[in-house]
């Protein structure tokens, strides 16, 4: 029998199909844009999503040749929606929604910070409050168009959009809603009427129904089911927030393994019971035995982004390449920068470049290139941004070591950046940790057909995820790297301190 896993990410879509034993026997991707109408706005239609969910899974079952019948069930991941899609009540969306990258709801959360105690909230969501989150961004909906406000029968996460379309179910899994902050009771697992009293969220605009990521939700409808190849009837999973599914696919589900996602975003998070808690980082369900393990995890906002970022505005030469000889533009980058120093000759990026989430959970931040002379050239720059997205990670690592969490001394990778060799040494030499990259570089997708294997009975225990994972041959930190980037990474903190008010003015 065989499993399908689908991913829907922030610039692209991703499905595979995988046999019982996790071999991918084929995958389909589909990417698109991220609407940015102002600075610091993001949001998405989400057709765009429900589209390249269709288009991927009719292509990568084509690509199989894989009987229908043969398929035994579908998971739908997604990125974090943020507000999620407001939808009336013929669940059509009335607007974009405004996605995790979105940082328009300064003065929600400003108003949040000024009337409600820090120890109220995270006492009892598990988290503080920040534009990131989802419920500040319903907050700002309500604030800035209340025509929408008042329309909306449901807010629905990406996936959960998906699944509706799919089965006509209305649910929302636990990791899910957890993400929303603000209006989850993180130990009741429940939404909060008190936090949504106070807030001023209407309760019932929120799904009813909240499920484990491993459950069955509904089944394919025959409409779909004739448009994408597979039988009517076949099982639909719920899924969960890309993060922690990702995290899934690399093995973790024990406490001390922790993994670093990334890609568009940085997502690094560990597994534990609770009493890893603490306001600097996001906490919410795990999406296996999601009603007694948290996945506590902090984020870069802009991380693969701010790469693709320098490929789109410096990188013409190497996407010219590309386009003819069919050598990556990234590959191209990084060979160009390999021999350039730890530290890039005195350079230090602040990758701030949609504001920061954790550990610094600044709106206002922005991106900034420090120590610049004549004798530094793009090769340099390049490095710099690099070691920026791993500097990041090691300020989120570092916060939760402050919060007590013990970690493993090898640190899992997945994504994107786990394809380049050149990117997966300076984490390893930034960080000081063991990388271990798994040889399937499907990440979250993977993570999904488990989940739907668990979920149809294929699976009994999460455990059974380890047999599935295969690694590359390990990272190790090169000592000297690490020494010289200690220093750096003091710097890089100092930075930000030093020019905050300066970003804020800006």
């Amino acid at each position: 029998m065989y499993l399908i896993g689908i991913d829907i990410g922030t610039q692209s879509t991703k499905s595979v199909i995988t046999d019982e034993e996790g071999k991918v026997i084929s995958e389909s991707s589909k990417e698109y844009a991220v609407l940015t109408p102002q600075p610091n706005w993001a949001e998405q239609w989400p057709d765009v999503w429900f589209n390249a969910v269709i288009d991927t899974l009719k292509r990568v079952i084509e690509k199989s040749q894989i009987q229908p019948k043969n398929i035994t069930g579908v998971a739908i991941s997604g990125l974090y929606g943020g507000s999620g899609i407001p939808v009336d009540k013929d669940f059509n969306p009335l607007r974009p929604c405004l996605i995790w990258m979105d940082r328009r709801a300064t003065k929600e959360t400003k108003f949040v910070k000024q009337n409600i105690p820090k120890d109220k909230i995270f006492r009892i969501t598990g988290n503080y409050v920040d534009s990131y989150f989802g419920f500040t961004k319903m907050m700002w909906i309500k604030n800035n168009e209340p025509e929408v406000w008042n329309k909306t029968y449901k807010f629905m996460t990406p996936k959960d959009f998906v699944i509706y379309k799919l089965t006509g179910e209305n649910i929302i899994d636990y990791s899910s809603a957890g993400n929303i902050g603000g209006v989850f009771d993180i130990h009741k697992k429940y939404w909060s009427q008190e936090m949504c009293e106070i807030l001023g969220i209407d309760l019932d605009k929120l799904p009813e129904k909240i499920v484990k990521s491993s459950d069955i939700v509904g089944t394919m409808s025959g409409k779909y089911a004739q448009e994408t190849g597979l039988l009517e009837g076949t099982p639909i999973i719920a899924g969960g927030i890309d993060a922690p599914v990702a995290q899934l696919s690399a093995g973790a589900v024990y406490e001390g393994e922790h993994v670093a996602m990334v890609g568009t975003s940085t997502c690094w998070g560990n597994i534990h019971d609770g009493k890893y808690l603490t306001p600097e980082l996001v906490s919410y369900p795990y999406v296996v035995d999601d009603l007694t393990k948290i996945y506590t995890f902090g984020g870069g906002a802009t991380s693969g982004a701010i790469i693709r970022w320098f490929r789109e505005e410096f990188g013409e030469y190497e996407k010219e390449y590309e386009n003819k000889r069919g050598v990556s533009a990234y590959t191209l980058l990084e060979l160009g920068s390999k021999d350039i120093p730890a530290g890039s000759d005195g350079i230090i990026v602040l990758p701030y470049f949609m504001g920061e989430r954790s550990p610094i959970w600044d709106s206002k931040a922005k991106g900034t290139i420090i120590g610049l002379s004549l004798y530094h050239n793009r090769n340099h720059l390049y490095k710099a941004f690099m070691e920026a997205v791993a500097y990041s990670l090691r300020h989120n690592i570092e916060e939760a070591q402050n919060a007590g969490i013990v970690l493993d001394p090898e640190c899992y990778l997945v994504g994107g950046t786990a394809k380049s060799d050149i990117w997966t040494q300076i984490f390893s030499d930034v960080t000081g940790y063991v990388m271990k990259r798994t040889k399937q570089d499907v990440e979250a997708p993977l993570g999904d057909a488990f989940l739907a294997g668990l979920g149809t009975g294929i699976f009994k225990q999460p455990e059974d995820i380890k047999k599935w994972t295969l690694f590359k041959e390990d990272t190790l930190p090169n000592n000297s790297n690490k020494q010289i980037y200690d220093k750096y990474f003091n710097l890089y903190k100092q930075l930000y301190k030093n020019t905050k008010e300066i970003m804020e003015q800006l």
